[in-house]
């Protein structure tokens, strides 16, 4: 297909989504012989504008030479089979833990799309002689399980360190981010006719010292370079400090005979929490009473972990080598059938239940609130981000009632929370990272609110290093001959 580029030699970057919010990271950068896209993620908010944003491109998808695709989180690959869908044509490049990742996110992605327009179309019986509506236009899902399914076989993995020609001016590398298994710091290397162009993009970028996970790797020698700026205004809690308040609120509920609720996100979240608990129960530090990992798809991302423990720090690979893997313990269990994930609620022994989804809207963790929370002698431990009006939230501020099912019930179980897990960068990480990469000519915040992306914007102002806010479908010029 013979493509309409302008005559001079011009490098392009439009931003496509996270632009001043944290959500549906998309990026495009034209070069004069290609169109790359960075990440391909699905934006989260109501109903109709959920729909709209994650159909409406400002590009036609089958022009797009290579997708780049930093991690598996939704919020960064959940809209693949949505272009796919549209025309989307090209390879997908990710590590291969990415990939194998994907498999499980995006299939799990459709299923729960499928499921919300069942129950959409189930609720527009109305009238007498349960008359049928249509359902809402914009209710139907963006892709299903199997159009997930179907999305990875344009997936070509590579290594990190690896540098591989993606299109005809352009080379691709990936480097350790540090964020989640397998994530990638992304450096795009365009050719000119008069001069190279580098690229980096650091979004998302982890903090130093997570559990399994090696530290993230610093870009160099940039022209420009994109960052997230999700906690770029906050400071987190040392990551040793999860650890030791998880060791107390176990210690304390066992002593109370109250088991542990953990709501927890299927990827990363779960498998850092089982981390911790494994160095516990070796230390000595808690009892060992029975684990439940009641999840799924956090049981099929665990495997995942298993099989691809090359991208895990050394200490992580030496524990799994010696066979004291953090993943298969005595007194791990892993629950499979809906039955077995019941009878928890029967098994009245002190235990920890780790179970989906982390924001309490969904999943089984819903029933394991419903049957512990108006207990005293049991613990909600929440491990993670509780967004605004979700469960999870009202949990978080101890509401005194609390709504699970349509069914009122009392708050009266222990509610602890751990904010010291999170995968992200923070403010201090976020400008030691820029400083030591030191792009050349411009820094471009991207995926953080707008009060944390202005935090940040005034601290590398600050410091001297021309950062840039681009708004969303704001597109700047890198590079013109």
């Amino acid at each position: 297909m013979k493509k309409n580029f302008h005559q001079r030699a011009a490098v392009k970057l439009k931003f496509l989504g996270a632009a001043r919010t944290v959500t549906g990271s998309s990026h495009l950068l034209t070069t004069p012989k290609s169109r790359i896209l960075i990440d391909a993620g699905i934006f989260y908010g109501h109903r109709s504008e959920f729909y709209e944003v994650n159909t409406t491109f400002a590009y036609q998808p089958q022009r797009i030479d290579a997708l780049v695709l930093s991690h598996a989180h939704i919020d960064h690959c959940g809209n693949i089979p949505t272009l796919i869908k549209r025309g989307l044509r090209c390879k997908i490049y990710a590590t291969s833990a990415t990939r194998d990742l994907c498999k499980l996110m995006l299939a799990d992605s459709g299923k729960v799309q499928e499921e919300d327009f069942k129950y959409l179309r189930k609720i527009t019986f109305r009238g007498r002689g349960r008359r049928r509506q249509e359902p809402p236009k914009i209710g139907g899902p963006l892709y299903t399980q199997n159009d997930g399914i179907r999305s990875i076989s344009r997936f070509r993995p590579l290594h990190y360190g690896q540098r591989f020609k993606i299109t005809n001016d352009v080379t691709l590398t990936f480097l350790d981010a540090g964020h989640i298994l397998g994530s990638s710091v992304v450096v795009l290397d365009v050719r000119l006719p008069r001069k190279n162009l580098r690229l980096g993009y650091a979004v998302d970028l982890g903090r130093e010292n997570l559990p399994m996970l090696n530290d993230p790797t610093v870009l160099r020698d940039l022209d420009y370079l994109m960052i997230e700026a999700t906690y770029g205004g906050r400071l987190h809690a040392p990551i040793g400090e999860a650890k030791e308040k998880l060791r107390e609120a176990i210690n304390r509920t066992v002593a109370r005979k109250g088991k542990i609720i953990i709501p927890s996100f299927a990827l990363e979240r779960t498998q850092e929490v089982i981390y911790f608990i494994s160095e516990l129960l070796r230390e000595g530090a808690i009892p060992p009473i029975p684990i439940y990992v009641d999840s799924p798809l956090a049981t099929k991302i665990t495997e995942v972990f298993r099989n691809n423990i090359h991208y895990m720090d050394s200490e992580a690979k030496d524990m799994i080598r010696k066979g004291s893997s953090p993943f298969d313990f005595l007194n791990l269990h892993y629950t499979k059938t809906q039955d077995e994930s019941k009878a928890l609620n029967n098994d009245k022994r002190p235990m920890i239940i780790l179970a989906g989804s982390g924001m309490c809207e969904a999943g089984r963790v819903l029933h394991h609130l419903k049957n512990n929370i108006t207990e005293s002698r049991n613990t909600v431990l929440i491990v993670g981000y509780m967004a605004k009006d979700t469960l999870g939230k009202k949990i978080v501020d101890k509401e005194r009632i609390v709504r699970i099912y349509g069914i009122e019930y009392e708050l009266n179980a222990e509610v602890v929370v751990i904010n010291a897990l999170s995968g992200h960068a923070d403010k201090d990480d976020l400008m030691r990272y820029v400083v030591a990469s030191a792009p050349a000519k411009q820094v471009f915040l991207v995926h953080g609110d707008e009060d944390q992306t202005r935090s940040l914007y005034d601290t590398l102002l600050g410091l001297g290093l021309n950062p840039y806010m681009p708004e969303k479908n704001e597109e700047v010029l890198l590079y013109e001959e």
